[in-house]
């Protein structure tokens, strides 16, 4: 059988818990009579009395108590998911794909701040040493480090890397002329060019030479290398801006120079994503971050 109409429920759920025509009108905007005649067309429909009609009083029949709490529960079940859909059609996205390293060492460190400052975007971060397709959908923007070039992107530059060595205290290093005694940590760079902060480049442009360049470690993440170097098993080519915690904290020091140019940073998207202003949002947030940062 076909359920009676959703206004005639609707209306005696509400005269049920307030016990009262009038005040379930209130609530639902409408008359005490408009109420009442609802009512009646539930019974009509149903072929049973739900009220037992006092002056100035109703109470429920034993047909109208079993009904009422099916549909109590049933109108607040209607009403959460209601609610929840509202709350995430008003709630944007924004997916941005970033190396881990970048992730866990700048990022993550200062992303309660954007947040706060953007709470109704919820933001989803993608980690991936490989690039991702933007034009397929798979993140909104990116954080890529890199002299690009960038074909068809729109590109916002973040920041430039800077490289030097950086170990642990207790190795009790002074000198360049020191890491002849110490293992080199090695980071694996995925397409090296002559910008990329290798040891190599560096003992060249410090002046330092017998060492074997070939010996020590070598990892393919960032970090990985940074918690050998704090473990004391080395000295590794670190960028400043990922080890700015570590050196804070005494963990880790730079002990000397020269240091190093890297690549930059970028911020770049296709310029036509429908989150576009969420895009724009992060990415004034990141150039006031990078400005604190710089002026700190």
């Amino acid at each position: 059988m076909p359920l009676p109409p959703l206004a005639t429920l609707r209306a005696f759920e509400a005269a049920a818990r307030h016990l009262s025509f009038k005040r379930a009108a209130s609530e639902l905007a409408v008359t005490p009579t408009a109420i009442s005649h609802q009512v009646r067309l539930l019974e009509d429909t149903l072929g049973v009395r739900l009220f037992d009609r006092k002056p100035r009083q109703v109470t429920l029949t034993p047909a109208g108590q079993e009904l009422y709490p099916t549909l109590r529960d049933g109108f607040a079940g209607f009403s959460a998911v209601i609610d929840r859909v509202r709350a995430r059609k008003s709630q944007r996205g924004l997916t941005v794909s970033v190396l881990a390293s970048f992730a866990a060492k700048w990022l993550l460190p200062r992303l309660a701040g954007f947040q706060a400052a953007h709470p109704d975007i919820h933001m989803r971060l993608h980690t991936s040493a490989e690039a991702v397709d933007l034009k397929s959908g798979m993140a909104d923007a990116a954080v890529r480090y890199g002299r690009g070039p960038f074909p068809g992107m729109v590109v916002q530059t973040l920041f430039a890397d800077r490289f030097a060595p950086v170990c642990s205290p207790m190795l009790n290093i002074r000198h360049p002329g020191d890491l002849r005694n110490h293992a080199l940590l090695h980071l694996e760079w995925l397409r090296p060019d002559d910008v990329t902060p290798t040891w190599s480049r560096w003992c060249k442009l410090a002046g330092v030479d017998g060492i074997d360049l070939a010996a020590g470690l070598s990892f393919s993440d960032d970090t990985h290398a940074i918690q050998a170097a704090i473990a004391g098993q080395g000295v590794v080519l670190a960028s400043s801006e990922m080890v700015q915690s570590e050196l804070k904290s005494g963990v880790l020091v730079q002990p000397f120079g020269p240091v190093i140019e890297g690549h930059h940073y970028h911020l770049i998207h296709t310029g036509k994503s429908s989150n576009l202003a969420e895009i724009e949002a992060f990415g004034a947030w990141l150039a006031a971050e990078i400005a604190n940062t710089q002026s700190a």
